[in-house]
């Protein structure tokens, strides 16, 4: 690995997080800004809103496929060139897709765009995790939450509004400058790391892991659609399951496993990855259930809903003043412990929602649940990586990238089979706010019993990511003993008036 000089490292630091959380966003927003140009696409491409169901899930299906790849391409390449190799390939199918003529063109397109994708944000945080210092990890982590909250929020209102004032073709051609942005700052400011060791790629648990992950996305996906039952949807979940038990068999036997499942073993990775994820579900179901509440349930327009919506958002955004002082003075385990009940209690607030609670009230209860997940996910994303040596650091980062992958997935799929147990016990055939809200329930209830992970941690988990309150005291002590030293010596050498006048 190349040195830099201390200024340029400094500024490298700074970057790096701003250029991942870049490459993160694009990915977040372009897997949810396409469910609302798809009526429109389909009159373009002379298709159905329900065949073009599949330009969605062909994405999805690539990145949950090429994911648990991404530790190994980084250790055996390159990182920084498998980084710059996946943001150009996001940005040249970002094109492709805009330029497409039919389904089938459209759907490539986005398969590769997909791959792209799932290469992108795991090399993008290998590369973050490598290059800042330790404790600074969660401020680093704060900043990179902010993009994977705000790309779902803000996907659907922004589809909506390019589709109405501009056309389809431009939800995927504004990838395009913030991917050139991107790679300028990469080439500028991103050293190449490359491991020493060269693993050979573990080709049978790639089979294994990719198959399992494919046919629980896709099943997810047929739950959701409504078109073939409970039976096609049951059998897709049930061989990801069976594909995933025989992944853990081979895992224990392989030398170098796609994914290192030893990686549970470290208490707070899997805290993490099990807890994190638990609390990972709103991410998918919350604008799922959300949307239903306000444009099905009470009827307003897709831009009311998603200006009310957007509210999580500005919680997002002004949980990042604060994370790094939270976490320092209280530590992880409190901090995890009391704001993940306070996110599960905020989700079930949604439930007591309805036609006549006003919008401003709404607004609020949302900007909060935005800004203590927001929170939430800023901890255990930091933590994941607290105790991960920096061999491991590739493994980590595939294995957390595949969780919340599952977690996001599992979230959308949970809310559905929640709204069709409920329409089933009312005997109905339509969704009523009641079922909406029932929705709401599981999921808060969830994000509540992720805490039991978080209370099993060591009260001082996490410390080295961090700088405590104590510490930091310390340290503005010492500096203003300094400074004072420094005025006392200046005011001694410098002569006052009367001494002047004396002499």
């Amino acid at each position: 690995m190349k040195s830099r000089d201390p200024v340029q490292q400094d500024i490298a630091v700074k970057l790096i997080p701003f250029i991942v959380g870049c490459a993160l966003f694009m990915q977040m927003l372009d897997a949810t800004v396409v469910a609302t140009a798809l009526p429109m696409m389909a009159v373009s491409l002379q298709s159905t809103p329900v065949r073009m169901n599949v330009a969605i899930t062909s994405y999805l299906l690539a990145v949950a496929v090429f994911v648990p790849i991404c530790g190994w391409a980084a250790d055996r390449f390159g990182a920084k060139r498998l980084f710059l190799f996946a943001i150009a390939l996001f940005a040249l199918t970002s094109l492709t897709c805009a330029l497409s003529w039919d389904l089938t063109s459209l759907t490539v397109s986005r398969f590769i765009q997909g791959i792209a994708g799932a290469m992108m944000v795991p090399v993008g945080r290998i590369i973050m995790l490598r290059t800042i210092p330790r404790n600074q990890i969660l401020k680093a982590t704060s900043f990179l939450s902010i993009p994977a909250l705000l790309g779902p929020i803000l996907g659907p209102p922004l589809g909506g509004f390019l589709v109405t004032y501009a056309s389809w073709h431009w939800i995927f051609l504004i990838n395009i400058p913030i991917a050139i942005i991107g790679i300028a700052l990469v080439l500028r400011y991103v050293l190449e790391y490359r491991s020493e060791r060269k693993p050979r790629l573990d080709w049978l648990g790639f089979l294994l892991i990719g198959v399992g992950m494919a046919t629980f996305v896709i099943g997810i996906e047929a739950i959701g659609n409504h078109t073939h039952g409970y039976r096609y949807p049951l059998l897709l979940l049930t061989t990801g399951l069976v594909c995933t038990l025989l992944y853990k068999r081979h895992a224990r036997r392989h030398p170098e496993p796609i994914i290192d499942l030893s990686l549970l073993k470290i208490p707070t990775f899997s805290a993490a990855v099990i807890g994190g994820n638990m609390t990972r579900l709103s991410v998918g179901a919350m604008p799922f259930l959300l949307t239903l509440l306000f444009q099905v349930g009470f009827g307003y327009s897709p831009l009311a809903s998603g200006m009310i919506t957007f509210s999580m958002a500005i919680g997002s955004l002004m949980m990042k003043f604060i994370a790094t002082a939270v976490f320092g003075r209280w530590g992880f385990r409190t901090v995890l412990l009391v704001n993940g009940t306070l996110t599960g209690l905020m989700t079930i607030t949604n439930a007591f929602f309805i036609q006549s609670t006003p919008i401003l009230l709404m607004g609020t209860v949302l900007l909060m649940g935005g800004f203590f997940r927001s929170l939430q996910f800023t901890g255990v994303n930091s933590l994941a990586f607290a105790d991960i040596e920096p061999e491991q650091m590739s493994q980590a980062s595939s294995f957390s990238a595949t969780a919340q992958q599952i977690g996001i997935s599992l979230g959308m799929g949970i809310a559905t089979v929640t709204l069709d147990l409920s329409m089933q016990l009312r005997g109905a055939s339509h969704v009523s706010i009641g079922d909406i809200h029932t929705g709401f329930w599981v999921i808060g209830l969830l994000s509540i019993v992720a805490a039991y992970w978080f209370y099993k941690l060591d009260p001082k988990a996490g410390e080295g990511i961090t700088v405590h309150k104590e510490r930091k005291n310390r340290i503005r002590f010492k500096r203003r003993r300094k400074s004072g030293s420094r005025s006392d010596r200046k005011s001694q050498a410098t002569p006052t008036p009367t001494d002047n006048a004396r002499t």
